[in-house]
């Protein structure tokens, strides 16, 4: 037999994250774009330590919830319907993935330097992997870190780096060893900010930024270019060993992607929900909009595409949450929550008609936000070309490509 109901406690979990946020978060969105954020997020902040919902994933010793893999997958569900609940709770993006880097790969003084702060809300940290020349090939970043006594020299620029105007401190690869196997030929660097030689050129404009330029004043992380000329770094603060910054990379992009399929599900949903609501109150030519076979077709499509990536998810969480190995699945259920928000967002802006282009309701941002999830933490093509090459080197080594297809399952 196999059980698909959660514990008892997760499912009060649930229950208690979701009322809090209808109760304490949701009512401050309107206040986004009229006050400073640092105030909202600030409030926001104290509510959620006096309600004991404060960095989830972040074991108990260190001020956390301490919730597994599943559990936490389940909380992400609801926190995934507004940004202000993952900054309320302090499991934003990129901090969330760059604190569990630390707690995996940091020293015990690199922990008590710099993670307690970042864990208490006291500072915020972003990573800066992405090059302009190298795209999603992280192998073919450019920057480079050469020794200098007890120091590293960083030199280069970075691209895409999610938070760095508001930083205090940043998680930077670096090539530290160009004739090393490729993936030993680069180290991660916790550089803080600000730093001689690090310039922030400027921050990105986005297509979701110009839909809604209130979320970009203080919010969002804002998506910097830099320079580095002859950042000085200490050699105490590598994080993880030498020549380990891609594994440390791939180890924190892992946690990223599955939270993005979390939080894209969540917003699906919320699609839906004003997908339905619409065919239900309009009337086109005489009818319901919801008695219409094809309308009700549409909703169908999204309820299914919905269902399987809910199922995806959870059986990450699942495999994570047992310390298996989760790259196949991770980048097959990257590929397809992307394509589902996309579509289901598509669906619900459609049933609006011309109402769902405008700024009225939040679909057009909404289509903004999910067009970005083809792109971050690998682009869709990166992955399906990883998936067929497992697919191939599956059958290969099994006789059958059902390794590679979620064959784990039966």
């Amino acid at each position: 037999m196999i059980d698909f109901s959660l514990p008892d406690e997760t499912r009060e979990l649930r229950t208690r994250v979701a009322d809090f946020i209808d109760r304490e978060v949701l009512p401050y969105e309107v206040q986004v774009g009229t006050r400073p954020f640092s105030e909202i997020v600030g409030e926001l902040q104290a509510k959620a330590r006096a309600a004991g919902l404060w960095c989830p994933f972040v074991p108990v010793e260190w001020g956390g919830m301490g919730l597994g893999h599943l559990a936490n997958a389940v909380v992400q569900l609801e926190v995934g319907r507004t940004h202000l609940a993952a900054w309320a709770m302090n499991c934003m993006g990129p901090q969330d993935a760059t604190m569990l880097t630390l707690l995996e790969l940091g020293t015990d003084e690199q922990k008590e330097e710099y993670l307690r702060p970042l864990i208490e809300g006291e500072k915020r940290i972003c990573f800066a992997m992405t090059e302009k020349a190298a795209g999603a090939d992280a192998t073919g970043m450019r920057t480079t870190a050469v020794r200098d006594g007890d120091h590293w020299i960083i030199n280069g620029e970075k691209w895409f780096t999610s938070g760095a105007s508001k930083s205090d401190l940043v998680l930077l690869m670096a090539r530290t060893d160009p004739e090393a196997p490729r993936h030993r030929q680069f180290t991660t660097f916790l550089v803080e900010l600000p730093a001689p030689g690090f310039e922030i050129v400027r921050d990105i404009p986005t297509l979701h930024d110009r839909i809604e330029p209130k979320w970009n004043e203080e919010y969002v992380t804002g998506h910097a270019e830099i320079t580095l000329t002859d950042v000085r770094v200490p050699a105490a603060n590598i994080i993880g060993e030498l020549g380990g910054g891609f594994a440390a990379g791939q180890h924190r992009l892992g946690y990223g992607r599955i939270r993005h399929g979390m939080w894209s599900i969540a917003r699906a949903q919320q699609a839906l929900d004003l997908a339905a609501e619409r065919a239900l109150s309009r009337t086109t030519f005489g009818k319901p909009l919801s008695d219409r076979q094809g309308v009700q077709w549409m909703l169908a499509d999204c309820a299914r595409d919905l269902y399987i990536a809910r199922l995806m998810v959870l059986h990450i969480a699942y495999r994570m949450e047992h310390g298996l190995d989760i790259a196949q699945e991770n980048s097959i259920a990257k590929n397809f929550v992307a394509d589902m928000l996309s579509k289901v967002v598509d669906t619900a802006l459609q049933i609006h008609g011309s109402l769902g282009y405008t700024m009225d309701t939040p679909l057009a941002a909404w289509y903004a936000e999910a067009r970005m999830q083809h792109l971050v933490d690998g682009p869709d093509e990166v992955h399906r070309w990883r998936i067929g090459k497992n697919v191939l080197s599956a059958y290969e080594k099994y006789g059958s490509t059902a390794p590679a297809a979620g064959g784990s399952l039966l």
